[in-house]
């Protein structure tokens, strides 16, 4: 069997392995990821290195002061030598002991493929797994995470936080650009569909007609309505009296043909005053008998629309045809396409009424927030369920994040990393064995010479 002289891999000595050069080049087996080192971890491993020469030392001054020693004894130098040669003894065992415990965690220790050594290595998906349910289990857990949170206190810190105008002004600004980034993305097509769509299935699930009575029940109660019947009576009078021709023109037209046309141009003069009479009496008095009945005529068709059923009917077959209309349909895709520009306009100028509401609003809330337990527990309560439902119904797909991630690295290189972070506190347990082994087996060599006694 080939051995390769000691070196700072080991501490004693190890098989040399196919394929360990090429992976200390960089290089990593098809489908393991290689984990890199940094100019932090290329420290540690110098110290790792520098630890190692100082336990494999120790181990090599144990042995020398053990042969030592038992010259010394067998030349009759006395009993002390004795004393120092069980003391050297027990630290050469302690000593080969550690090593092979420190050892067996990176690799089979003088390349010997015993079982249970190079765990690492060997065992690092399963000890990925572990590590994975470990931490779901006692930091993924619903109660750890509420007790966290709730010990955070983030209901009050935010709303310390929030009531700094400066914080108030970055989130704004933040919400700004999400909102004008949301109506960029959205294309006005999709939008106008799913705006128009829902518009038309609520008309049609909702009955409108006696909404619509009750509306003008109140309005004709109020007397609401008569300033659309001042303005229709002025609107029809001023016609009148531009259109006096055509309206005697119209009244001769449907005359009898066997009636003089003298007779038909008097009947025509006759009807056109009777009608300015009675328009311009209706606009100038409040009272008069045609706008009571104008009155009673809106108040029994609010009745109707709220209770007759044939009446309810046409109002739904009415609003049906208008809705299905393509210019009722424009007119929605017209009027997200103005409500769009007009929200990003508004969300780029930082003095636009939207920012300045939603700035004044986060100050008003960050202000209430750091004052009020109740708010605050309310908020608290919002975070840790979020919190709570995020970890629970994900914790797999959290957890597998580690097991894969582990699972992806490469087994050569993943050991001389952990390695590197912690190698050095592990030559101290070579040492302390060396050490506690010389203390043990020079008690242990006591008592037996005192028991012979």
């Amino acid at each position: 069997m080939e051995r390769t002289k000691p070196d700072e891999t080991s501490g004693v000595g190890h098989h040399a392995r196919p394929g360990a050069a090429g992976n200390r080049t960089g290089t990593a087996p098809a489908g393991r990821a290689m984990t890199t080192f940094s100019p932090a971890d290329e420290e540690k491993r110098r110290g790792v290195r520098r630890m190692k020469l100082t336990a494999t030392g120790l181990l090599l001054f144990v042995a020398v002061v053990y042969v030592l020693a038992k010259w010394a004894s067998n030349a009759g130098a006395g009993a002390w030598a004795g004393y120092v040669a069980a003391a050297a003894e027990a630290g050469m065992v302690g000593a080969l002991a550690d090593w092979f415990a420190v050892t067996a965690l990176f690799r089979h220790p003088l390349g010997l493929p015993i079982p249970h050594t190079a765990i690492i290595p060997t065992k690092k998906d399963q000890l990925g797994i572990s590590l994975g349910e470990f931490v779901g289990e006692n930091f993924l857990s619903s109660d750890v995470v509420r007790q966290r949170l709730h010990a955070v206190g983030i209901g009050s810190r935010l709303g310390a936080w929030l009531a700094e105008p400066e914080h108030a002004d970055r989130v704004t600004a933040e919400l700004a650009t999400a909102l004008r980034g949301a109506l960029t993305v959205l294309r006005d097509s999709d939008v106008q569909a799913v705006v128009g769509e829902a518009i038309t299935r609520r008309a049609d699930a909702q009955e409108i007609a006696p909404g619509i009575g009750k509306m003008l029940e109140k309005v004709v109660a109020d007397g609401g309505h008569r300033r659309v019947v001042d303005l229709i009576c002025v609107r029809a009078h001023d016609w009148l009296v531009l259109h006096d021709d055509e309206i005697m023109n119209a009244v001769q037209g449907g005359a009898p043909g066997w009636t003089p046309r003298f007779v038909d141009r008097k009947v025509g003069e006759r009807v056109y005053k009777e009608l300015l009479r009675f328009v311009t009496e209706m606009r100038d008095a409040p009272s008069h008998p045609a706008r009571g009945a104008l009155d009673r005529f809106l108040t029994d068709f609010a009745g109707d629309l709220q209770s007759d059923t044939d009446t309810r009917a046409r109002v739904e077959r009415l609003k049906g045809d208008v809705l299905g209309r393509g210019e009722v349909q424009d007119l929605i895709a017209s009027a997200w396409t103005a409500v769009r520009s007009m929200i990003v306009s508004a969300a780029e100028d930082e003095q636009s009424e939207l920012r300045l509401r939603v700035r004044a609003s986060l100050l008003s809330l960050g202000a209430r927030m750091a004052v009020e337990p109740k708010l605050q527990a309310k908020v608290d309560g919002w975070v840790e369920g979020a919190a709570v439902y995020v970890v629970t119904t994900y914790r797999k797909e959290i957890t597998s994040l580690i097991t894969d991630t582990i699972a992806s690295w490469d087994a050569e290189h993943t050991t001389k990393k952990i390695e590197a972070h912690i190698g050095r506190d592990l030559q101290f347990i070579r040492i302390n064995g060396t050490v506690v082994g010389s203390l043990a087996g020079l008690l242990i060599y006591v008592l037996s010479r005192a028991v012979g006694a």
